[in-house]
């Protein structure tokens, strides 16, 4: 099958900025080979990234993804959550877990339609965010410092930087990374300014866990 569309739904308005940023060249590169890529955001009631973004993006995007694959052919779906918060949806703690869940999801919405066809599966792919976008801010620890306008950082978080854990997730160590320097963290405008100055290949070498694969995917299509 030539794949002449992708679409990848994340959580919230911020997360697409930040891939936009970020993946730019990876996008445009693919678009000349025929392949559009976009980002689209799941809004849940908060209309925030986390809360019931996550909720909506695990439990109502694997329905939608059924009619978008039925109705158009050439396409995949992509669902691409944080990890934090913990069993939101369904329970689970680590990849391997929400990838299941989401799968699940997606076998059920099947099963009730009375679709028997594997390739709707294989057109269907989870990635995460682990534990959160902004462990690839961690990872442009350079354009971080620029931003903040610093010339080093205090290592403040584990290496590496997939490690940090659902009790302090990298969202807030970047929010204390923020306060520190007499600044306020908005996820809308300092992620992309992050992320647009960084090379995307740099993130995914520093992001082997969750990252890296969704990289590679993206490069493969």
């Amino acid at each position: 099958m030539k794949v002449e569309r992708v679409e990848i739904y994340v959580e919230g308005p911020s997360d697409k900025l930040a891939m936009d940023a970020l993946l730019r060249p990876l996008i445009e590169v693919k678009l000349q080979q025929g392949i559009k890529i976009e980002f689209i955001p799941t809004k849940g009631k908060n209309n925030d990234r986390g809360g019931d973004a996550k909720k909506d993006l695990l439990t109502k995007i694997p329905i939608k993804a059924v009619n978008i694959l039925n109705n158009i052919p050439n396409s995949i779906v992509v669902v691409i959550p944080d990890l934090y918060p913990k069993n939101k949806g369904f329970s689970h703690e680590t990849f391997l877990e929400l990838e299941q869940g989401i799968l699940q999801n997606l076998q059920q919405t099947l099963q009730s339609k009375g679709i028997n066809d594997h390739r709707f599966q294989e057109r269907f792919k989870v990635f995460c965010f682990k534990h959160d976008l902004e462990s690839l801010i961690l990872a442009a620890e350079s354009q971080l410092s620029s931003r903040i306008d610093v010339t080093q950082l205090p290592k403040t978080w584990t290496i590496p930087v997939e490690d940090q854990n659902h009790d302090i997730p990298p969202k807030r160590i970047v929010e204390e990374i923020f306060k520190k320097y007499g600044k306020s963290y908005k996820e809308s405008v300092d992620a992309p300014i992050i992320l647009a100055n960084a090379r995307y290949q740099d993130i995914a070498k520093l992001c082997p866990q969750a990252f890296k694969p969704f990289v590679q995917f993206l490069e493969n299509l």
